[in-house]
């Protein structure tokens, strides 16, 4: 028997950790070629990543919550075949060797791996004809993926069965029923895709196997999920409203706290770090569980050990000191409700956040703008094709893109070189990024080639990217990789901010809330529907009059849509 170490794998676009959100196999499961075994959240996204051995898990290198860099050991897969006695054999692994093999440092990422894969094995010239017309598993991992190639093929098992032994009398009674178990085993089907839903479910402790999902072919969606804690929630109530069922029996009193004789008011043990709690008891919520009920001898304890004291000041009290315990923030004096590590998602906005203000000396101008006559155009599109009619962020970034192109230096890059010099990278088309809020932080999924669609075009993909953002599918590439930030904040009911400019780019344009305000039209006052656009650009790249230009552009085309289309 021989156990493959399977490394964290290089997840791309520069990643170089992740952390482990959920593993989906234990130690001792059968585990098929390509079978999803963990979720990994990385600092663009949350995927799952399939498995390049076939076998029982041997050991999980890392529990869930757990930070690994690329090239650590992720897991350990256990063959279950007995490698057969021969002269020309190597000799088959110690326990020892094993453990040396789960320990050691990562090998070198794709060809070791393979070399790991064909390590003892001489393939013979039928598997060899075999390997070069095998179609590879597609699940490719970059530095593990399979390919098409016939050296770096993988070795099929049962055709290695047959030409090592001749026939099944060849394999072992424990490798036999190995690989008969493999070979039946169905594909994973998984019934829950978004780590979202995961995620939702494990913090409410919502057991997804009993679940039936309401999404194509079962698929468990988040509304499932919501469903059963409501279930929950109203049998909870009901029980409450009923009160405990009559029996017949004297209901003993509940068990003193230990130690059963109260502390004197002076001593020692009568007194926590936890500074007095007022009498007014904390609001039950989600984030602090600790106070959402009081324990049973709260009031009873209260009043035999504070003479004076509130029945409810002494029940809060105890219980923040029963619930925290010495976990008291010194600087305050509040009891800590939680403690939130910041890593994946988080980490990657903050690190981003302080590198941009770090490195970029930003500055910001902003225009107020009459936009009533862009709602009154979409309004003719809508009333023309309501299937087909373009949102008003798709409106907004059409005039952005010609605006990028009428004024390149906002769609630019600055790099520094090794010995110091710098230069300004610009490019041939824009990646429009679109910053958009989920459940999992902030996200900038961008537009590849955005300047090359037409407005219909434009809407279509916004709407899909969006989509896949907040839903947690969105993969590093999508990601990453864009030239030029669209920020609507208005939706949020602001009508003005400073965006911080999404490093490496050189500029964001930020969108307020659309409302009536008193508006000057040909010398008279009228109410009119108004907006601000803000734009903060990067001023080693560009200066104020190409940034003023540029938001001047874009204000004019949302002011007099209909003449600015006729100039794109």
């Amino acid at each position: 028997m021989s156990i493959n170490v399977f490394h964290l794998p290089d997840l791309g676009e520069g990643l170089t950790e992740a952390d482990i959100l959920h593993w989906l196999v234990a130690e001792g499961d059968t585990v098929a070629m390509d079978q999803p075994i963990v979720e990994v959240e990385t600092a663009k996204s949350a995927v799952e990543i399939p498995s390049p051995f076939e076998g029982t898990v041997h050991k999980l290198h890392g529990a869930e919550g757990e930070t690994l860099t690329v090239g650590q050991s992720l897991i350990s897969v256990s063959d279950g075949a007995e490698t057969p006695a021969s002269e020309d054999a190597p000799a088959p692994a110690t326990e020892a060797s094993a453990t040396e093999s789960e320990d050691s440092p990562a090998p070198t990422q794709g060809a070791s791996y393979r070399e790991e894969e064909r390590a003892g094995t001489q393939p013979s010239a039928e598997e060899s004809a075999d390997d070069s017309s095998d179609e590879s598993s597609g699940n490719v991992l970059i530095g593990y993926g399979t390919t098409s190639g016939g050296s770096s093929r993988r070795r099929r098992r049962g055709k290695s069965a047959r030409t090592s032994g001749g026939s099944a009398t060849g394999q072992s009674g424990a490798a036999s029923h190995t690989h008969d178990a493999l070979t039946a085993a169905p594909r994973m089907a998984p019934t829950v895709i978004s780590p979202l839903v995961r995620k939702l479910a494990k913090e409410h402790g919502v057991d997804i196997t009993g679940l039936t999902g309401t999404g194509p072919g079962g698929l468990i969606l988040r509304q499932d999920i919501r469903a059963a804690l409501d279930q929950v929630d109203d049998q909870r109530r009901r029980s409450d409203a009923a009160g405990p069922a009559p029996t017949g029996l004297a209901t003993p009193p509940p068990a003193p706290p230990a130690p059963a004789a109260p502390a004197a008011p002076g001593s020692a043990a009568h007194h926590t770090s936890v500074p007095p709690t007022p009498s007014k008891g904390w609001p039950a919520t989600a984030a602090d569980p600790g106070h959402s009920t009081l324990p049973p001898h709260a009031s009873a304890a209260g009043g035999g050990r504070r003479t004076g004291e509130t029945a409810v000041g002494a029940a809060a009290s105890a219980n923040v000191a029963g619930t925290h315990g010495q976990n008291v923030d010194s600087r305050t004096g509040l009891a800590v409700a939680q403690r939130e590590p910041v890593k994946g998602v988080r980490k990657a906005i903050s690190d981003a956040m302080t590198r941009s203000r770090t490195e970029i000396p930003e500055a910001t101008i902003w225009v107020d703008v009459d936009a009533t006559e862009l709602l009154n155009l979409r309004a003719s599109y809508k009333a023309k094709d309501p299937e087909n009619a373009p949102s008003l962020l798709a409106l907004l970034a059409r005039f952005t893109l010609a605006g990028l192109r009428a004024y390149p230096q906002l769609c630019s890059r600055l790099e520094t070189h090794e010995d110091g010099t710098r230069s300004i990278v610009r490019f041939d088309g824009v990646n429009l990024g679109l910053a958009v809020e989920s459940e999992r932080g902030l996200l900038v999924p961008n537009l590849r080639n955005a300047d090359q669609l037409n407005t219909v075009e434009l809407n279509q993909r916004m709407r899909e990217v969006i989509e896949v953002a907040r839903s947690g599918k969105a993969s590093p590439s999508e990601l990453s990789g864009s030239t030029f930030t669209l920020n609507n904040y208005g939706v949020f009911g602001t009508d003005g901010a400073t965006p911080i400019i999404n490093h490496p780019e050189v500029g964001i344009l930020g969108i307020g809330r659309i409302i009536d305000k008193p508006w000057v039209v040909n010398g008279e006052l009228a109410v009119r529907k108004v907006t601000t656009l803000t734009l903060a650009f990067d001023h080693r790249v560009c200066d104020g009059g190409s940034a003023g230009g540029f938001l001047r552009f874009v204000a004019d085309a949302v002011e007099d849509p209909t003449s600015a289309f006729l100039r794109m």
